[in-house]
Parts: structure tokens; sequence; C-alpha cells
């Protein structure tokens, strides 16, 4: 079975989620698109109101700056994967409309049996996280944003994996003299995305070949 089939096969199968409650509210399953043959993968928190509604990963405001960051990079989604943590949409219906939160340790632990099925499927050489608690969930539970982003570490899930802001919170930041964060993360897809091409043509894990990150000079 190729890696495609097999991607989509897992897709299938997730549509029919029900293993926690975000499933009883949800109008879709945001699986993830993109290069099923990508080199980096780009994994968010969760869906919000607008994924929600088109099944698509970062498709709001906060989409259109990151596929604007990925421009600037020379990309588009055709050349990455994105996704997210969880694939439904977290929320609080406490007052009776919903409230974006972010999904528990339970709904994103439940929703592990697609992410890392998903990203083997794929077998990145990278991982960016996008945003602090993606970066919690893949990287380390006291992972510090502000401090840690663009730096390197390493993981089970690909060769190395870094994260960096949430396109979200640079919105919040803008400013008249501020560009909230934008080229911060412009320069981690940049810097996520060379070094994945630089790790898959010295030696791909699909070839078997193990290339050690040190050999690019990747500090982790």
């Amino acid at each position: 079975m190729s890696d495609a089939v097999r991607l989509e096969a897992l897709r299938a199968e997730a549509l029919g989620c029900e293993s926690c409650v975000l499933s009883s509210r949800r109008t879709h399953v945001v699986f993830g698109e993109g290069n099923p043959k990508a080199p980096l993968v780009l994994v968010g928190e969760g869906p919000g109101e607008e994924e929600d509604k088109t099944g698509r990963p970062f498709v709001g405001r906060a989409g259109k700056l990151l596929d604007s960051a990925l421009g600037d990079c020379g990309l588009t989604r055709d050349d990455v994967y994105i996704c997210n943590t969880v694939k439904c949409r977290a929320c609080d219906w406490s007052t009776g409309r919903p409230v974006n939160r972010p999904p528990t340790d339970e709904e994103a632990a439940a929703c592990r049996q697609w992410l890392f099925p998903q990203l083997a499927a794929i077998a990145p050489e990278a991982i960016l996280c996008i945003g602090a608690p993606s970066a919690k969930n893949l990287i380390k539970r006291d992972f510090k944003i502000t401090r840690e982003r663009g730096r390197f570490f390493p993981t089970e899930l690909c060769r190395v994996i870094l994260a960096t802001l949430h396109p979200a919170y640079i919105l919040r930041q803008q400013g008249a003299t501020s560009d909230g964060g934008y080229s911060m993360l412009v320069a981690d897809i940049a810097r996520g995305w060379e070094t994945a091409v630089k790790l898959r043509a010295r030696g791909s894990t699909r070839a078997g070949v193990e290339v050690a990150p040190a050999q690019l000079g990747l500090e982790l």
C-alpha cells in the first residue's frame, strides 16, 4: 500500500471517530491536507470555527496569514502537509453558543490514534509545531514558545522537530510599529523547510539511510 493510499484510508476511518466528546458537536473532522510525501509537516493545535465548517485546516484569518508566510518562503500548501493535534473543534458550550477552548489532555490523547499514524504515513524529515499548545503536546510539556521557538529538538516522530508562533497570536500582536512576530514565523518556516529538504537529500528515512542532524550542523 502506498503512503498516499494509506493516508487516505486513515482519513476515511477518522471521519467516523467517536473516541471523545468532541465528536458529538463537530460539523467536520479536520483531518489535514497537503503533500502526502512532504518533507515538512506543520502541526497546529486544533480546528476553529471556519475549519469546522469547511473540514480544512487553517482557513480563517490565521490561515491566511500562514499562507502568506509560506508564500514569503517560496512555498504553498502543496509543498507541505498541514494538520492539527486534534481533528475536531474543541468548544465550551456552557453559554449555549460555542466558544473555542484548548483541547483537554484526554481529547489530545484520544486523537493520537490518528495523528501518529498520519505522521508515520507521511514520514516527514521535520515537523514544525504551530503555536505553544502543539509544541507542548509534541515536544515537551514545559515548552516555552518565546524562548525556545526556532530551536531543533529530537523526536521519535521524525528526524527533528521545532516550533513557531501561532498566526492567531501574531494577529493579536500586530500594530502600527510591530509585525507581531510575523518575521519570526517566516524565518521558522524557512528554517524547517531548508533543514527538511537537506535531510531528505542526504539520506531519507524512506530510503532507510540515517543521516544524523549533527552532520548538517543542527544543534539539538
